[in-house]
C-alpha cells in the first residue's frame, strides 16, 4: 500500500465545517487566490490535473484533466461555456457527494471557481438530486456566504476573474444523471440524453461549450493544485491515483462513507473498515462500485478497488460504492429489485432500453415467484446481449444488462434452483429483505 493520508474529509468531521469562517480557518480558498494572484495560467492548471492522473469519481473513470483539455481555445471561440457540476447521485448504493455538499460545501464551491478558471467559464452550474434537500440547502447557503465575500460574482477576490454559481433542483430522475439528460434538463426540457457527438465541449448548455463533472472529482482539484501532481500520485495506485470515497451499504456491521486510497482491496474495505458481515454470517456476494456494476461472488473480494483490476475483474468501479450481501440472501430477488429500478428509470427513447429494462424485470420476477423456466437463463442472456454494449443513446440499457450478465454468470446456479423447486429457496429462512414479496404484474407472462 502506497503513503495514505485522509483530505477529501478531514474538514467534514469538523464541527460547523459548512460555515465560510470554519473553512478558512482550516486554508479554504488560499489555493484560488493563489492560482488567481499569483497568477497561475489556466493551461497549468489543466496541465496539473492530467499529471496528478485524477480520474472522474461519477462511474466513467475518465481522466478530468484530458475531459477539461477537450474544451476549444477561447481566443478562437467566443461562445461563453460553462461548467456543470453532476450532482444527482442517482445510481443505487451511492452516497458520498452528498456528505460533501452537507459537511464541505465549501470545498465544491473553491474547486467549482478554480475548475472555472481554468476553461475560462464565467458560469457553473450545480445539479442536485431532488431528494437532496438539506443538501442543496447547504450549498445555497454557502454560496450566499461566498457571494458576500467577494468569492463568487464579479471580480472574485478583486481581480478581473468574475463567475458565477447557480443551483438546479432536480426531480428525481436517474437519466438526469447523464451528463446529456442533466444538460436537457438544465436548459429546462424533458430529461433525455442526446446522441453523441456532438459531445458537450463542443456543443452543451444552450449549444455553448460545456464540462461536466462529478462533485467529488471536483472537490480533489484545490488539493491537486495546493499540494502538487506528485503528491496526489503518492495514493493510489500508477492508473488510478488518489483517494476515494467508498459508501458502503449493506449486510455489514459499520454502513458509512470512508476515504481509502484506490488500490485497497475490497477484503480490507468490507472486513476490517466496515466491520465485517453483520451478524456473524459469510459474505455471498458484493457490488463493486454502485448496482449497475454487477453482483460479485465472494470469492472475489480481493480485488483491488481500482479501474483497471475491477475491469479484469469482470466489472468496474462505478462509483466507489460498495453494497454488501450476507448468506442468507437471494441473489434473483436483488436481481429483481434492481431490473425494476432501470425499467422504471429508463427515458424511453431507446426501443432497447424501454423493451429491454421491462422484459429483464418480468423475467426475473417471474423466475423469483416461482415462475421460472430453464429457458428464462438462457432468455435473460439473450435480452442483456440485445441491450449492451453501445447499443443505445447513453448507458442506462448497459447499467441493466451488466449486473443481468453478472448473476446469470455468477449465480447461475441459483437461477436454476429457483426455476427446479418452483419458489425461491431463501423464503422464511430468516434473510432479511427475502421473506414478504409482492406479485409483479406480468410475473407469469
Amino acid at each position: 500500500m502506497s503513503a495514505h493520508e485522509t483530505y477529501l474529509l478531514d474538514r467534514a468531521v469538523t464541527e460547523n465545517s459548512h460555515r465560510l469562517d470554519t473553512y478558512r480557518a482550516a486554508g479554504g480558498y488560499e489555493t484560488l487566490e493563489k492560482v488567481l494572484k499569483d497568477p497561475v495560467e489556466p493551461k497549468q492548471v489543466i496541465e496539473e490535473l492530467k499529471d496528478s492522473g485524477l480520474r472522474g469519481r461519477g462511474g466513467a473513470g475518465f481522466p478530468t484533466g484530458l475531459k477539461l483539455s477537450f474544451m476549444p481555445d477561447v481566443e478562437k471561440d467566443p461562445r461563453p461555456r460553462y461548467l456543470a457540476i453532476n450532482a444527482d447521485e442517482s445510481e443505487p448504493g451511492t452516497c458520498k457527494d452528498r456528505v460533501l455538499m452537507r459537511e464541505d460545501p465549501h470545498g465544491l464551491i473553491e474547486g467549482i471557481l478554480i475548475t472555472c478558471w481554468a476553461i475560462r467559464a464565467k458560469a457553473s452550474y450545480v445539479y442536485v438530486r431532488g431528494e437532496y434537500r438539506h443538501e442543496y440547502d447547504r450549498v445555497a447557503q454557502a454560496l450566499e456566504e461566498a457571494r458576500a465575500a467577494g468569492l463568487v460574482g464579479k471580480n472574485v477576490l478583486g481581480t478581473d476573474f468574475s463567475c458565477e454559481i447557480f443551483m438546479h433542483k432536480g426531480a428525481g430522475a436517474y437519466i438526469c444523471g447523464e451528463e446529456t439528460g442533466l444538460m436537457e434538463s438544465l436548459e429546462g426540457k424533458r430529461g433525455h440524453p442526446r446522441p453523441k457527438p456532438p459531445f458537450p465541449a463542443g456543443f452543451g448548455l444552450w449549444g455553448s461549450p460545456t464540462t461536466v463533472n462529478n462533485v467529488e472529482t471536483i472537490f480533489n482539484v484545490p488539493f491537486i493544485i495546493q499540494r502538487g501532481a506528485a503528491w496526489y500520485r503518492t495514493m493510489g495506485t500508477a492508473k488510478s491515483p488518489g483517494n476515494f470515497l467508498c459508501g458502503i451499504s449493506g449486510h455489514v456491521e459499520r454502513p458509512g462513507v470512508y476515504e481509502v486510497p484506490l488500490g485497497i482491496p475490497a477484503r480490507q474495505i468490507i472486513e476490517e473498515i466496515a466491520g465485517g458481515v453483520w451478524k456473524g454470517r459469510e459474505l455471498k456476494a458484493w457490488i463493486p462500485g454502485g448496482s449497475s456494476t454487477g453482483l460479485m461472488p465472494a470469492s472475489t473480494i480481493d480485488t483491488p478497488m481500482d479501474h483497471d483490476s475491477l475491469k479484469e475483474a469482470g466489472s468496474m468501479l462505478g462509483t466507489g460504492a460498495i453494497i454488501a450481501l450476507d448468506e442468507t440472501a437471494c441473489v434473483v430477488r436483488a436481481s429483481e429489485v434492481i431490473a425494476r429500478f432501470y425499467d422504471h428509470e429508463s427515458c424511453g427513447q431507446c426501443s432497447q432500453c424501454r423493451e429491454g429494462t421491462q422484459w429483464l424485470y418480468q423475467v426475473f420476477s417471474r423466475i423469483e415467484h416461482g415462475h421460472g423456466r430453464v429457458e428464462d437463463v438462457e432468455l435473460l442472456e439473450s435480452l442483456a446481449n440485445g441491450m449492451a454494449p453501445g447499443k443505445t443513446i447513453c448507458a442506462l440499457a448497459d447499467a441493466a444488462a451488466i449486473p443481468t450478465h453478472a448473476v446469470v454468470r455468477h449465480f447461475r446456479d441459483e437461477l436454476l434452483q429457483h426455476v427446479e423447486l418452483g419458489r425461491c429457496p431463501f423464503d422464511g429462512n430468516g434473510g432479511e429483505g427475502t421473506a414478504t414479496r409482492r406479485e409483479p404484474a406480468g410475473a407469469s407472462a
